[in-house]
């Protein structure tokens, strides 16, 4: 039985120890071999989901609010204390909101004195408002004083607002 052949070996080559890169020099390497590895993924992405059937999507089916957002007032509660709550939360988004004062320089109000405002002067409506508001903020956040001690933890309008809008709901929904 005959030998395989074997082939001859390699010689030896000699290697110039690797020269030190400067940073920019590495971190062009690191960009090219990201970038390839980043077009592989793009491939294989294209490879993996051409399976998948697609149709195109009209936004005119999905998008049913204007593009162009309005300050206008939604539809008001028939309740008056739910509309009341939502006057006050109209009011903090086009007039602004603050904290720490119940009205600033700008006119910006907290939310007491939003709804303060919006009562005008009718303490049958301030009064459950400011309840109603206050149980909104505790089944969200516990054990909070006041209102004014709640508006004034934060600072920016965003939760305080929110806060309002759900209260407006909460009241409707019990029918004040």
């Amino acid at each position: 039985m005959p030998h395989p052949t074997h082939a001859p070996p390699i010689p030896a080559r000699t290697i110039a120890p690797p020269a030190e890169l400067s940073l920019e020099a590495r971190m062009a390497a690191t960009d090219a071999a990201m970038t390839i590895r980043l077009e592989e993924a793009a491939v294989a992405y294209e490879v993996n989901t051409a399976h998948i059937p697609t149709e195109p999507v009209d936004l005119g089916d999905i998008v049913t609010l204007p593009l162009t957002p309005t300050l206008q007032p939604p539809t008001p509660y028939p309740t008056p204390v739910a509309a009341l709550l939502q006057r006050a939360h109209h009011r903090l988004l086009t007039g602004g909101w603050c904290s720490g004062a119940l009205v600033d320089e700008f006119g910006a109000r907290c939310l007491y004195g939003a709804i303060h405002i919006e009562a005008r002067g009718d303490q049958s409506l301030e009064s459950p408002g400011l309840e109603v508001l206050m149980d909104a903020i505790r089944r969200q956040f516990g054990d909070v004083d006041s209102v004014p001690t709640f508006n004034d933890g934060f600072t920016n309008g965003r939760i305080p607002m929110r806060m309002l809008d759900q209260a407006a709901g909460l009241a409707d929904a019990r029918g004040l």
